[in-house]
């Protein structure tokens, strides 16, 4: 025990543990925060969707060399994220298969341009840090740190400010459409912060792993509590506690960083089903 407590103690004063223990909680915080509205929705996968669109535009961003891809990969997203929404109220593509075909289609285009034109010796690993985020958390830069804070206090902000119309367009879009609220307006910044969100986890657990962040704590959430405020503050205190115990066994066990916390998630979930 002693042991172990002196290797935490020990990479906590390393930057980049630091960094990545800031980055993992906001991350962890924000995704909660919409898990819950997304699942009452019945539109869980869109994390997947567009989480796979980021994965094309970054391999696109790796291809021209970008030395920043968040400016390329963030824009890009929310684009597509409410393109998205707007394909899936279209009568003849519903919302599942608008999501199937955005998300396999960016993948496929993704994975051949990195093949096709990356300058890395390793496409390979790059992929797979990619899809896993297996180094890409423990390797961040002071300034996108700065960056992630910024769109996280962001991405609260929307929430809290627009909590009462996220809840009537949850529950009943056609009531909150008679009473005069703007449900297409309130449906598009749902999805344009589900985006800023993907981009943000992409560091964390990867593109493939993302759908854990926002599913997992809400189902166990929605296990203990029936309000929806108080599902939406427990699934971001679990949400928090499961990222902050992941990133802990990773730095002692050597785990992968994004298959621990979502192993955590899952074993969350799990304990409100036994």
């Amino acid at each position: 025990m002693t042991e172990m407590l002196n290797t935490i103690v020990f990479y906590f004063e390393k930057p980049f543990v630091q960094y990545a223990f800031i980055v993992g909680v906001l991350i962890a915080l924000c995704a909660s925060l919409l898990g819950v509205t997304l699942v009452l929705k019945r539109f869980s996968f869109i994390g997947d969707g567009l989480s796979h669109v980021a994965f094309g535009i970054m391999a696109v961003a790796s291809a021209m060399n970008l030395s920043n891809n968040m400016f390329l990969v963030l824009p890009v997203t929310v684009i597509c994220a409410v393109l998205l929404l707007r394909t899936g109220q279209n009568t003849k593509i519903k919302g599942d298969a608008a999501i199937a075909m955005i998300s396999v289609g960016a993948l496929a285009i993704g994975y051949l341009i990195m093949n096709l034109f990356s300058t890395s010796s390793n496409i390979s690993g790059d992929v797979c840090s990619t899809l896993f985020g297996s180094t890409s958390i423990l390797t961040l830069k002071k300034s996108e740190v700065w960056l992630c804070i910024g769109l996280s206090v962001a991405v609260v902000a929307a929430y809290v400010v627009f909590y009462n119309k996220i809840f009537a367009v949850t529950f009943d879009e056609s009531f909150a459409m008679a009473v005069g609220t703007k449900v297409n307006l309130y449906n598009l910044i749902i999805a344009a912060i589900t985006a800023v969100i993907i981009v943000l986890a992409m560091n964390l657990v990867g593109s493939l792993l993302i759908s854990a962040l926002v599913i997992f704590p809400a189902l166990s959430a929605m296990r203990l509590f029936k309000s929806f405020l108080s599902v939406t503050v427990c699934s971001a205190v679990l949400s928090v506690i499961c990222a902050v115990t992941g990133l802990l066994i990773s730095i002692v066990a050597g785990t992968p960083v994004g298959s621990t916390i979502v192993a955590v998630d899952i074993a969350a979930f799990l304990w409100r089903w036994i």
